[in-house]
């Protein structure tokens, strides 16, 4: 079956290059000559940084194999990836930190074969590091020019505690539960033949986090690995979205870890969200906004959101009568399957089917 694939990591490499070299007819391209899209950067050494969740960048290749020269930062540590091979996805690939060998990926089948690969993790789990990729014939993928649709979110967005099928819940570490790739905004994307950017951070909220009082959103989102104190700014002239999609509040309305948590506040929720609408628009001035509320939050809170989530439509509507008014959207509750409390991976395509409809209007412009 084409598409079928097999992967096998070498083992002992003598220097990049010198692994994948000695076959025949390899040819080469570079990071700096990649085509990603999603929050990435060139670092001093030459490398290609994938930061956000599901940052992505794809290319072509003829024979039956690939190499994707990956690594990590920090040894000892460890960070994933995950690819499609000729439109069908394959899994999640695990890259060791201090481990400079690279990935190879084994078509079934000669020919040529296209290849996407994704960070299936968020930017505070750190950067994948992409050095250069090697095969016969390979060439670049651009990016497809379709609409883009900015995700802007937290945890669930960012396709967080939604994969065990791996490493069960509750053991290993945070993003070893990760899958950005089969989160709902990519999901939903693919289904309407558009393009995608995750901007999400777990735990973040408008105003707080989950269980502190800081960071916010707004307070790190020009950052370009949204840490706080960065001050290296993220170039937004890079992509112009169609859609921004903003969904938070959840994290603002957790009541935390136990510890002593002041009572949501709608009035700062609402006036510190519009303001973020209002420095998302300076980016993107001609984007449409949608705000999405939280399939998570049930009963009284979710009409609280809901209303505060009206609230912030009709003030940036008023002071923008010239654009497109705000869309808005309110999830039907879930009783999630994922880990701590997530949604599953089945869990993301339910709400991606919830939301096609939705956006499916909002990219016809109607």
């Amino acid at each position: 079956m084409k598409g079928k694939l097999v992967i096998a990591v070498i083992l002992a490499v003598m220097g990049f290059g010198r692994a994948y070299g000695n076959t025949k007819g390899a040819d080469t391209i570079f990071a700096e000559n990649l085509k990603p899209l999603g929050r990435t950067i060139i670092n001093s050494n030459g490398g290609l940084e994938l930061i956000t969740s599901a940052a992505h960048f794809g290319f072509s290749f003829t024979g039956t194999e690939c190499a994707v020269y990956v690594s990590i930062a920090a040894a000892g540590q460890h960070n994933y990836l995950q690819y499609t091979l000729d439109g069908v996805y394959q899994k999640r690939v695990r890259i060791e930190g201090g481990s400079h060998a690279p990935v190879i990926i084994k078509a079934d089948g000669t020919g040529k074969h296209t290849v996407w690969i994704y960070k299936a993790t968020e930017a505070h789990t750190g950067a994948l590091i992409i050095a250069k990729i090697a095969a016969p014939g390979i060439k670049n993928m651009p990016i497809p020019k379709l609409p883009l649709i900015e995700f802007i979110g937290n945890s669930i967005t960012c396709g967080a505690a939604a994969d065990d099928s791996e490493v069960p819940c509750g053991t290993g570490d945070y993003h070893d539960h990760h899958n950005a790739y089969m989160a709902y905004g990519p999901s939903v994307s693919r289904a309407l033949n558009a393009n995608f950017v995750l901007t999400s951070v777990s735990g973040i909220g408008i105003y707080r986090t989950w269980n502190r009082d800081t960071p916010s959103m707004p307070l790190v989102y020009e950052n370009v690995d949204f840490q706080v104190g960065n001050p290296q700014k993220w170039n937004f002239s890079v992509y112009s979205p169609k859609i921004v999609s903003i969904a938070l509040g959840t994290n603002d309305m957790s009541k935390g870890d136990g510890s002593p948590r002041a009572a949501f506040d709608t009035l700062r929720f609402v006036t510190d969200y519009v303001k973020f609408v209002q420095l998302v628009k300076s980016k993107y001035p001609k984007a449409q906004i949608a705000l999405l509320s939280s399939p998570m939050i049930k009963d009284t809170s979710r009409q609280i959101l809901q209303r505060c989530l009206l609230a912030i439509k009709k003030q940036i509507d008023t002071g923008y009568p010239n654009d497109k008014p705000v869309a808005t959207f309110f999830f039907e509750p879930m009783e999630p399957h994922g880990c701590s409390g997530h949604p599953s991976v089945a869990d993301h395509q339910i709400l991606a089917e919830e939301l096609k409809p939705f956006f499916g209007k909002l990219l016809k412009g109607n």
